[in-house]
């Protein structure tokens, strides 16, 4: 279903989303080679509660974790576990906090190290096709304007895989709300876009085929081929004009 928030909602998701982000932020100060990802979702836990917020993944639909780590060729759900970090490493780091009665939840993807050139292309073009989505977030528009943009930028543009099994979605009291948001379709096409959607867009591109497969665990996600995938996630407001983008990057990259 689909919930239109009024501005006192919005405010409250906005910090919501802000402490997944400050979470996000604390992340990037100790994530280094060495460390395990068991580690960092131990530290996110303490974090979130620390700030007065519950962790939303930690028992959704029975998921045992309080983030998602997903390193490598895991596109998303990565279980944190007891291995160590390592030079080179490409670590998708997946939050989610419940404040106020609201939810955040998005995704920032780091490097640790010196990677190849190919490695740095698919980062950047991935975070750019999440904020070429974000620019047709606006009232009128369609999902699938949000979705075709993501679509050409990662895939016709780059070359890259789009992955299909797994979208964005609708945010709000609940962690998982309508609409979904593919990362791939068809301008005009979809639910339209309304002033007061909360959105979480999040592409999740691959360096190499789009094919998917899902562990034995039931929740890590890898890339077929074996080659490395990226993932970032905004949380949104649409609006007349300009998407507001609830939850905030720049304190990450501080």
């Amino acid at each position: 279903m689909i919930h239109i928030k009024n501005t006192e909602e919005i405010e409250l998701m906005r910090k919501s989303a802000l402490l997944v982000s400050k979470t996000l932020a604390e992340v990037a100060r100790i994530i280094k080679p060495g460390i395990t990802t068991l580690d960092l979702d131990v530290f996110i836990g303490a974090f979130i509660k620390d700030n007065n917020a519950a962790p939303s993944f930690l028992n959704y639909q029975e998921y045992p974790f309080n983030s998602c780590i997903s390193v490598n060729d895991v596109v998303v759900h990565g279980f944190p576990n007891k291995k160590a970090l390592k030079e080179g490493d490409v670590i998708s780091v997946d939050v989610g906090v419940y404040k106020n009665n609201f939810h955040g939840d998005h995704a920032y993807t780091f490097i640790l190290g010196e990677v190849n050139d190919e490695i740095i292309r698919l980062v950047k073009e991935t975070k750019t096709s999440l904020y070429k989505g974000i620019e047709k977030a606006i009232a009128g528009n369609y999902v699938g304007d949000i979705s075709a943009a993501i679509q050409e930028h990662a895939q016709t543009k780059h070359g890259y895989g789009v992955v299909r099994e797994l979208v964005g979605h609708g945010i709000g009291k609940q962690l998982h709300e309508g609409p979904e948001v593919p990362n791939y379709g068809k301008r005009g096409t979809g639910k339209k876009l309304r002033e007061g959607m909360v959105l979480a867009i999040e592409p999740m591109i691959n360096m190499g085929s789009r094919e998917i497969y899902t562990d034995k665990d039931g929740w890590t996600v890898r890339t077929q081929d074996g080659k490395t995938s990226v993932h970032f996630e905004h949380n949104i407001c649409v609006q007349k004009s300009k998407a507001d983008i609830l939850s905030d990057y720049t304190i990450i990259e501080a």
